[in-house]
Formats: structure tokens, sequence, C-alpha cells
């Protein structure tokens, strides 16, 4: 979860034993909406690292320190619980696996891992490949627009097919433009300031959430009724979608989720894996193109596996993975992870009391000259042979709460981005594309504006 925005002034009380850090102020909060990296930055060069921001949830200790990182990410998990739960349950689903903390945490995440992994992921191989031509029916010799849009829509696709499992055509089209308008609701403002959080007569961004929010729920908690009633006639097929997979799951004492745990954990999977894969994809689409090189070593790859390669043959090339790992490097998509502290924690050589924040800065760590030299060149060839150092990469969170999908939207993104370098050839027609704040996310202003020269195949 992102820092809480709206930063508060603290009393001397509140600042005993902390680091240091900044008054809040609303130029401070702004600088925190507008540019997270930009702003931890500014507080780095102020306070040193780690410092202190005193936020509307309370302190929140943030590091971009490689080495107090390891210490949050290998601390015993029960003295964690999310940051902040007051803030973006309501958005996420209160009961989901990222909301819970202790033993409820460790139960949840264990019924929900298998669907993220192994046999079973792969299964979506073909769905993704699939939702990518769907999507590109239309590109020809000339088309140009925003990638991200188009890489929104195969995001979309793949979430409503493979993980609620929804694939007869009508019904797809209608789940898509539901969980659109969902998703298009979710404004930073309502977000980050609790005190916006109010019905105007039917208008204004939150009466827009609180009437798509029931519209995703009654899409949602139907698919789940008609799950559980197919199940109760005795259907023989297995289904293998993922809504399916968590309907069917058990914890060791035989029991199983409640439809409303259900409906809150398909929330989290919609809300952590569409938007950030998309992202992810349209700023891979940009650097590949940025420098055609790039785009031209790619298909070379792609090309010595012959035709009609295995979706799973795809995903394990190395330069694709060192693309896409340098990609998540410069644009981690959520700026810092943080986490709250049900008991103090020795932080290099301050003591964070319990009930402080604990929070690691993503954009800073991964910026740093001595972990990735000349960190503001894309240069996918730091990864070609060696992994990302294991306390200096965090773009899905690092240690027991580190993301449950990060190997499903890793596995999607280079899917994703071969199949369109396999299919086409295109022109980077915006080079100076830069990061703003969409909700939760960074993405890229603009939506990468791209030209199709050719259609490959």
């Amino acid at each position: 979860m992102t820092a809480a925005a709206s930063l508060d002034v603290p009393s001397t009380r509140a600042t005993a034993g902390l680091p240091p850090g900044p008054r809040g102020t609303l130029w401070q909060t702004l600088h925190f909406l507008r540019d997270p990296r930009g702003f931890f930055e500014a507080q780095y060069r102020r306070y040193g690292d780690p410092c202190t921001l005193f936020t509307g949830q309370g302190p929140l200790v943030i590091t971009g320190n490689p080495e107090l990182v390891r210490t949050i990410f290998t601390a015993d998990p029960d003295i964690f619980e999310p940051w902040p739960v007051s803030l973006l349950g309501i958005f996420f689903g209160e009961r989901s696996v990222i909301m819970s903390a202790g033993e409820r945490h460790r139960r949840d995440r264990k019924l929900l891992t298998p669907p993220f992994h192994g046999a079973r992921m792969r299964a979506y191989g073909n769905i993704i490949v699939d939702a990518t031509r769907e999507a590109t029916r239309a590109w020809k010799a000339g088309w140009e627009g925003p990638v991200h849009t188009t890489t929104t829509a195969i995001s979309l696709d793949v979430i409503v097919r493979a993980v609620f499992g929804i694939d007869q055509p009508g019904a797809r089209e209608r789940a898509e433009s539901v969980v659109k308008e969902d998703i298009e609701s979710l404004q930073p403002s309502i977000l980050f300031v609790p005190a916006l959080r109010r019905e105007l007569l039917g208008m204004g961004p939150w009466s827009r959430f609180v009437r798509t929010r029931g519209n995703l729920d009654a899409l949602l908690y139907g698919e789940i009724a008609a799950r559980r009633a197919t199940e109760g006639r005795g259907r023989q097929e297995p289904r293998e979608d993922i809504l399916s997979l968590i309907l069917g799951a058990r914890y060791d004492d035989g029991s199983a989720m409640s439809d409303g745990e259900v409906r809150d954990q398909l929330i989290t999977l919609l809300a952590a894996g569409h938007e950030t894969t998309a992202t992810a994809l349209a700023w891979a689409l940009y650097w590949t193109h940025r420098d055609p090189s790039i785009a031209a070593d790619l298909r070379a790859e792609l090309a010595g596996l012959g035709p009609g390669a295995e979706p799973d043959a795809i995903a394990a090339l190395p330069r694709l993975d060192a693309v896409c790992t340098e990609t998540l490097r410069l644009h981690p998509i959520v700026p810092d992870v943080t986490r709250r502290l049900r008991a103090p924690l020795r932080l290099g050589d301050r003591l964070i009391p319990a009930n402080a924040g604990a929070g690691v800065t993503t954009t800073t760590m991964h910026s740093d000259p001595l972990l990735y030299p000349e960190p503001e060149r894309f240069k996918a060839t730091r990864f070609l042979g060696t992994k990302p150092p294991m306390f200096g990469y965090t773009p899905f969170g690092g240690g027991s709460r580190r993301c449950l999908g990060a190997a499903f939207a890793t596995y999607e993104m280079k899917l994703v981005l071969a199949t369109l370098l396999a299919t086409f050839e295109l022109e980077l027609r915006d080079r100076d594309v830069v990061p703003f704040r969409r909700n939760v996310t960074m993405g890229p202003r603009g939506g990468v504006r791209m030209r199709v020269l050719r259609r490959r195949g």
C-alpha cells in the first residue's frame, strides 16, 4: 500500500525517538501526490535516510536504504499490519489478504497462493496471447494512438477471462464495461483525502465511485452465486479460472471463504492486477521503441524459438525477462510499500515504536547509483545473466507480504510484449513521456503514443 498523502503537523511528544522529518503542509501533500519520487528524494536530502513523515494516519518512517529494507522485510511478520486500512480498505476490500494481518493473513495467503504459481498459472498463457491479438485486431499500417489504452484493454480482458472466468463474448463485454467504470472512478482525491468522501446530490467523484462499485458488486456476487449453483448441480468438468479455484479451496480446518471474503479477494486482484500490468506494458513499449535496437534484439530472440512457440518457452527468454525487469526498475508502478508496526522495530540506530508505520520508498531505491550505475538509463543488459539485488528491487514489495500475483503479472507482461513485437513494427511518436498520478499508481502521461509501421503476421 502507498503512503497516506495528507501530512499533519506533529506534537513534540509524537516525534520523540523518531527520525527527523517534514512538518506537514498542504504543499507537502500536493508534492507527494504529484511527484512521489521527487517528494521522497527531497526529504532524504534534507533529513537523511531514514526520515519520518507525519501523516493523517500517524508517523511513517520511510527508507530507501537496502540494509534497512532488509530489516523490514525479514522481520517477524506478526509485528506488521497493513497501512492504512482505514484509508484504503473501503476501496480494496477490508477482508482481503492485503488488508489482513497475523494468523488470518497467513491462512488466507496459503489458500490463495496456488492459482498464481506453477502449472495453474501457466494455463492462462493462451488466454493472454488471445487477448492481445483480439485487442489489436484493428491495428493496421498507419494506425496511431496511445498504447496504454490497448494494454489496459488487454489486461482487462485477461482479468475477466482468467480471474473471473467469464468467457462468453456478450457477457465478457458487459463485465469489462462494469470493471472499467469502477477502475476509472478511483480518483486520487477520494483515495487519499477521506474528507472528500461525501455524497453531493449524486454528483462528484465519491458519488460516482459508490455507484460504479455497486454495479461491480452486483457482477461479482452474481458470478459467485452462479458458480456455487453450478457446483451444487455436480458439474463434472473442472474450471481453471481463479474465481473457481478460490471457491473450491479449503482452509486446513476444511472451511471455505464466505461470499463476502471471496468478493474482497476479487476486488483486490482487480485493483492490484489490472492497472499495474497495463501501465508496466505501456512503459515497456515506450523504452523498447525509444531505442529501436532493443525491440530488434527482442524480435531476434523470439525468432530463435521458431513459429508456434509455447507461452512458457517465450516467458523463459532471458532478454525478454531482462527488459521487463528493467522496466519495473525504472517504473515501479506503486512508488512505496508501507506497513504499520504492532510492536517496536529497531531500524538502524532507531527504535521505531508500535503503531508507527515503516515504509520502503521503491522509487528512490531503484534509482540509487550505488545499486544501479547510470540509474536514469534504460539498460536491460544489466539484468542479463544476473538477478536484481534481493533487498534493492521491490516492484512487488517484499517479505511475507510480497504481492501474491507477482509471478502472474510478469508472466502476462512478457507474453503481451512478445506477442506485440512479433506481430507489429511500431514507431514511437512521443519521446518525452513523463509519469503522472493516475490513482494509487503512476502511469505515463499521454499513454505512450505510437504508430504501426507494418503488421508482420
